[in-house]
């Protein structure tokens, strides 16, 4: 619980105030100062009677009275007994440390870390950091940094794992004329992480708040919370961008099975982020487009009118949009030919509008007039509009801002001439309004943004029914035997094909000559067919004799498992537990399309129906499995019933670590699980 004493303070101490601004302690003053605190500061420096006309104190224990927030700028070793003053005798209940030398630095200084926080935590205390930059709000701006963005209930929320990050995320977003509602830098998440304020932001929404909340994460350490709280802030009507740095294949680990090498860390995050509705961005311009995105409003259908004035730009956007999955439809309605007899000779109306480089203030409000009020089929309009340096253009950003503030649908303002018109800018954003400066990353930003806000996001309720575990698997650990999984598959009504383990021929015979044609597997070894450890299509008491014999006969075997042979579509569905996270399953279609082609979706279980669907649909294959060219396809339906059935399962043995069911086949009667591996860990 983040105590409303940390958010909004009557009475700040700055623990190493000075009146040097290129120290923290004495920038922190400045911007309490400058951003107009309208509580009692307090400094304390041992060194100096008055700071900046302040009460200055030289120790903690001389301030008079409670103050509500202490932010600490000085020396590690320093911080324990200054935190110990101000809880027992000052009932201080908010704390931002900005110190670094706690757990970022080693096991001893997380051992002071820890003190602190349990000293803090006994008096009912929040603590922010250690080793951050601070928090701003619209009570106050309690940061070390420049610049301090400006406020505005309309602002996005920002948090930040790393203090730098945030500062560079604040600069790029002031650029692009976006406001914000607060900034918070977690440091080391002593007590307070990311998801910690996400669910405070959650818990205090209201129709006040911001819409917007802007990610920049290192580590999830709570990926249930995170998906918990993102879910419910999608659900009151917010947008959630975030960055998650760390992404690259060094960190994944290596897996025996082919589910545990295909799912990664990442692909765990990708399915989190899914699930919760969160939009995946990889890069601050990137987050910042997008959140400008979302401010203006994303398009209700898929059909953008790109606005004009230079030819380039507008063919550039038209080709990223088109390229993206959003149309720019050719418009041919009267409305528009009317349209054309008020522009210049030369302009065009077909979409792109191009109402050239002479183009008035006056052409550019009766296009947006004729497009928001007359032209039905278009869902969000895109305005490029700069200059070559001739002439002052605040008319026409007025126009736009009239038009943008009327909000009959989106418009896009992509205002490239950052020299040329810089003060026509500045001007268009003092009306609270966010830009952008160039029309590719625009067009990259909200098709990423459009598809990512459009994905269903699964339904909890439907999802999973808890089931009582009708199999004990207390005695396993590692992979589970063969004829424990087919025990266990069968137990489930999975349809997994009549087979059965053997290590005496001739009782391997007896069944096999009720099942012709047969495939006779190796079991023993991980990886049969590595060590030729399988065989198709036996169908003669002969041959089957000869290759039982052979397949007994290769290093590590234990017994050969004799199956009915089925022909069918190759598919694949496999589980990996992610620590953390739980369990992802992955499917697709077998074969290349997983090793080679990497098609297959990942999804975190629980998952239902619905959303299973939507993501075989996703698939490059789908057609494939639809069925195409003369073939018949695959009953998809069945197919997402055995996804959700899989999820279920492993949500009723969470003791299951890895799952392979590859191949599953599938054919016109129906489906056939062939083979299966399943490893249990306890750990």
């Amino acid at each position: 619980m983040i105590h409303q004493k940390l958010i909004q303070p009557e009475s700040i101490a700055v623990i190493g105030g000075s009146d040097n601004p290129h120290s923290p302690g004495g920038k922190i003053l400045e911007n309490l100062i400058k951003h107009n605190f309208k509580g009692q500061i307090y400094v304390i420096n041992p060194k100096k009677d008055n700071v900046k006309g302040l009460p200055t104190y030289q120790n903690v224990s001389d301030l008079p009275g409670q103050v509500d927030l202490a932010i600490i700028a000085i020396a590690a070793k320093y911080v324990e007994d200054t935190v110990k003053i101000l809880t027992e005798q000052k009932n201080t209940k908010g704390f931002i440390i900005i110190s670094a030398g706690f757990s970022d630095t080693g096991e001893a200084g997380r051992r002071l870390e820890k003190r602190i926080l349990s000293q803090i935590e006994k008096h009912g205390g929040s603590l922010l950091g250690p080793n951050n930059i601070g928090l701003i709000n619209r009570h106050y701006a309690g940061v070390f940094t420049t610049p301090v963005p400006s406020l505005s209930p309309q602002g996005v929320d920002l948090i930040s794992g790393s203090g730098a990050t945030a500062v560079f995320i604040m600069e790029t977003a002031m650029k692009s004329g976006l406001q914000f509602n607060s900034v918070w830098s977690v440091g080391n998440s002593a007590q307070i992480g990311i998801e910690e304020v996400l669910e405070y932001l959650d818990e205090h929404h209201d129709t006040q708040s911001p819409k917007i909340k802007l990610l920049y994460i290192e580590s999830i350490n709570q990926p249930q919370k995170l998906l918990k709280h993102a879910r419910s802030l999608r659900a009151k009507g917010c947008y959630i961008v975030a960055i998650k740095s760390g992404s690259s294949t060094a960190g994944s680990r290596a897996a025996s099975s082919h589910t545990g090498a295909l799912a990664s860390s990442d692909s765990a995050v990708d399915a989190l982020f899914e699930k919760a509705g969160i939009i995946r961005v990889y890069g601050r311009r990137e987050m910042v487009d997008t959140a400008a995105v979302l401010y203006h409003g994303l398009p209700k259908g898929k059909n953008m009118a790109v606005v004009t004035h230079a030819g380039g730009p507008g063919v550039m956007l038209t080709d990223v949009l088109e390229k993206n999955g959003l149309y720019v439809p050719q418009l041919h309605s009267k409305a528009v030919q009317d349209l054309k007899e008020k522009l210049l000779p030369g302009s065009s109306v077909a979409n792109p509008i191009d109402f050239l480089a002479t183009g008035t203030a006056e052409h550019l409000d009766a296009i947006l007039t004729t497009l928001t009020d007359k032209v039905k089929e278009i869902d969000a309009i895109a305005v490029i509009f700069g200059s070559p340096g001739l002439f002052q253009v605040y008319e026409v950003y007025d126009v736009l801002a009239k038009h943008i503030l009327q909000r009959k649908r989106p418009i896009y303002p992509i205002l490239p001439s950052v020299i040329n018109v810089a003060d026509e800018i500045a001007y268009f954003h003092q009306k609270g309004l966010p830009g952008f400066s160039d029309e590719v990353l625009f067009g990259k930003a909200l098709t990423n943004a459009y598809r990512q806000a459009n994905v269903l996001l699964p339904n909890f309720n439907e999802a999973h029914s808890e089931r009582k575990a009708l199999i004990k698997l207390d005695d396993y650990q590692g992979y589970l035997p063969n004829k424990k999984v087919y025990e266990l598959l069968q137990t489930y009504d999975f349809p997994v094909v009549p087979q059965a383990e053997f290590t005496d021929v001739t009782q391997a015979l007896q069944f096999a000559e009720k099942h012709f044609p047969v495939v006779m597997k190796v079991v023993g070894p991980l990886h049969k067919s590595d060590v030729g450890g399988v065989r198709l299509g036996i169908n003669t008491p002969e041959e089957f004799k000869k290759h039982f014999k052979e397949l007994m006969q290769i290093d590590g075997a234990k017994s050969v498992m004799v199956q009915t042979q089925k022909q069918g579509q190759e598919l694949f569905i496999g589980i990996k537990k992610e620590a953390g996270f739980g369990h992802l399953v992955l499917f697709g279609m077998g074969g290349i399309f997983i090793e080679i082609l990497k098609d297959y979706q990942t999804v975190l279980a629980p998952v239902d129906k619905s959303f299973v669907l939507s993501k075989i649909q996703s698939l490059k294959a789908y057609s494939i499995l639809k069925g195409a060219r003369g073939k018949s396809g695959i009953n998809i339906d069945v197919f997402a019933d055995l996804i959700v059935k899989v999820s279920n399962l492993v949500m009723t043995y969470p003791e299951i670590t890895e799952m392979d069911l590859n191949p599953v086949l599938a054919d016109a009667n129906g489906f056939y699980l062939v083979d299966a591996r399943v490893k249990i860990s306890r750990k």
